[in-house]
């Protein structure tokens, strides 16, 4: 998020303020961004850095279980105007809100590939936060790729077993067709370059044609041909359905980490 940040030049690296309870990983940041953005090893030391500023928005990046823990020491500390950015999977508007006696909450579910810039982030927020806040939202989610606001947070849980947990499906199909051409008999590497820049460019195919993804598979259907006998055996497996309820239980797993305290 850092990174794509100051490459979208939306903010200048001194304005970046970073905690880490690690002393490597400060270290890490610190170098990373030329010593220029400032990282502390306490959240509430962070916040406060920031409270000469009127624009400042807090960002809770941490783990679900490390929520709780966070949102105690931050108790007083976050200011009631201030916007509060959640990342936090399954965490609900609701707690982060009353736990820090902030009605400014937005929640946001970002994929792996922001890193790069080429992420989706599906996100929404409580009534109180502005339209002029909610631009200056969308503009930072921006900064990680496409950003789609829905407008309830329900849907945050469901994006987060699509889109958040996707590049885990991706990664595994990818996997499975490496190993699948050194079946074959090609290099690990070799195979690995077919398979990455065939999924590649069918994703870039089916969004530039607009084409239902049914349409596009007839399109490279031929009777009896190869796409034919390749789809037999995958509906023989029941790739549609293990697909269908691997999402469901990602979800079924955001509620529940939003259920614990």
């Amino acid at each position: 998020m850092i990174a794509g940040l100051l490459k979208k030049k939306l903010v200048r690296p001194e304005q970046i303020v970073a905690s880490h309870p690690r002393a490597n990983r400060r270290d890490e940041l610190f170098d990373k961004y030329k010593n220029k953005i400032r990282v502390f090893e306490n959240n509430v030391d962070a916040v406060r850095s920031t409270q000469d500023s009127e624009t400042a928005m807090v960002l809770l990046c941490v783990k679900p279980q490390r929520l709780p823990t966070v949102l105690r020491e931050l108790k007083g500390v976050v200011e009631s105007e201030q916007l509060v950015l959640s990342i936090v999977a399954g965490a609900k508007m609701e707690t982060i809100s009353a736990q820090l006696e902030n009605r400014k909450i937005i929640r946001a579910m970002p994929n792996t590939p922001a890193q790069i810039g080429r992420g989706i982030t599906a996100w929404t927020c409580t009534d109180e936060v502005s339209e002029y806040e909610r631009s200056q939202v969308k503009d930072l989610l921006t900064a990680l790729g496409r950003e789609l606001f829905v407008e309830t947070e329900n849907m945050i849980d469901m994006a987060t077993s699509l889109s958040a947990t996707g590049p885990t499906y991706i990664f595994l199909v990818m996997e499975a067709l490496t190993d699948a051409g050194v079946h074959l008999g090609f290099s690990r590497e070799m195979a690995k370059d077919l398979v990455q820049e065939t999924m590649l460019g069918s994703v870039l195919f089916a969004i530039e044609s607009h084409k239902h993804p049914a349409e596009l598979r007839n399109m490279v259907t031929s009777p009896g041909g190869t796409s034919a006998a390749a789809i037999y055996e995958m509906e023989k497996g029941s790739l549609r359905t293990v697909l269908s309820k691997a999402v469901y239980a990602a979800y079924q797993r955001a509620e529940a980490l939003g259920q614990k305290k």
